[in-house]
């Protein structure tokens, strides 16, 4: 701009020694020349532009619907109103999905991801699948902080905590990844309670073992409560009594599930060792990160300050409030800043605890 300024100041000088008319058209182009350079300056970087929302899951679960329902709100609130289209990209419980995010995704902010807050797990434990450093990723924010329940069919021969310590034969439960509730909840429950279950392990994600519920192919699972109360099967299933919720892992009991103990009065009940409720505390955490959404590492900090904004508006926003209302999900979220935060704190164990997961989760 200010060579033009310069440009426009040298032909005002040459405009006193040609005619008038030629002098006045002269000055018309350059000021529409100068006025089109502006527009262009201030027009937006999202404008005309598509974004990839990378959702590391199957179709059908709850990582997979609530990045669907943002989609439009997330536009509205992003300048210059991208279009964002959703892809799924599924396999090794969300591993798969992290890694592209972390190192193959171009960091322009025209990527995001969605992926199981658990993985930082497989970091800990140094999976060799980990191509990530969970701390480094670019957060963007979580629409929800959830807490995890364990339920069985009720048609299953186990009525109480004391009958799944007993049992003679371990109830079968569906897993769709090491880095899921559904594996490392039941791993922790033998190791902080003595309850043995035996993991069925390469669904590609809840809707797969929702239908493997309904088949009797498996008896349990541990979905977030959000998911259990926000979509079906499963509020179809409680409201019918198809589904027994025998353990939930929040602090304090939710108002829904009210005869469903916590895992921390469990552990109190059966006298669980100081060591187990730490390990117990370190996993459990990864649920109160809700459902991530990041970009990837590199990500230019205005474009991400943008990410972070807009989508802090959306979930603000009273028409996207409304249908998460009528769908039963709890809108509580954390912003970039925190799950940048917590991420950061989260990976930072000392190898006692690291020991203890590795066989939590199956390492």
């Amino acid at each position: 701009m200010k060579s033009f300024i310069r440009l426009l100041s040298q032909l005002a000088w040459t405009a006193k020694r040609i005619r008038p008319l030629d002098a006045c058209y002269l000055f018309i182009l350059l000021a529409s020349f100068g006025s089109a350079g502006a527009v262009h300056a201030q027009t937006p970087f999202y404008q005309g532009k598509t974004i990839r929302w990378i959702i590391a899951t199957s179709p059908g679960g709850g990582y997979d619907l609530w990045p669907r329902m943002v989609v439009p709100y997330l536009t509205k609130y992003i300048p210059g109103n991208p279009e964002i289209v959703p892809q799924n990209m599924p396999g090794a419980g969300g591993i798969v999905g992290a890694n592209y995010i972390y190192g193959i995704a171009k960091p322009d902010g025209l990527t995001i991801g969605a992926f199981n807050p658990a993985l930082y797990f497989d970091q800990l434990i140094k999976r060799d699948e980990v191509k990530f450093d969970w701390a480094k990723f670019a957060w963007i924010g979580s629409p929800e902080q959830n807490s995890i329940l364990h339920y069985i069919r009720s048609d299953a021969p186990f009525k109480t905590i004391d009958d799944l310590r007993n049992a003679k034969q371990p109830p079968k439960c569906g897993s769709s990844g090491t880095g899921t509730t559904g594996h490392y909840i039941p791993r922790l429950l033998e190791e902080v309670l003595g309850i043995k279950i035996q993991i069925v392990s390469g669904y590609q994600g809840g809707a797969e073992i929702d239908l493997a519920v309904e088949r009797n192919e498996v008896v349990c699972w541990s979905p977030v409560i959000a998911t259990y109360f926000g979509r079906e099967p499963y509020k179809r299933w409680h409201k019918t009594g198809f589904t027994r919720v025998v353990l939930q892992t929040g602090e304090k009991r939710d108002a829904r599930l009210k005869d469903a103990p916590t895992i921390w009065e469990l552990m109190q009940q059966y006298k669980t060792p100081d060591s187990g409720k730490r390990l117990a505390k370190v996993i459990l955490t990864a649920v109160t990160l809700g459902r991530p959404v990041t970009a990837p590492p590199g990500t230019p900090a205005d474009r991400l300050k943008i990410l972070r904004e807009a989508y802090a508006k959306a979930l603000s926003d009273p028409d996207l409030l409304a249908v998460a209302a009528k769908r039963n999900w709890d809108v509580e979220p954390v912003t970039g800043q925190e799950l940048e935060s917590r991420s950061k704190e989260v990976i930072a164990q000392p190898a006692d605890v690291i020991e203890r997961m590795k066989w939590v989760l199956g390492k």
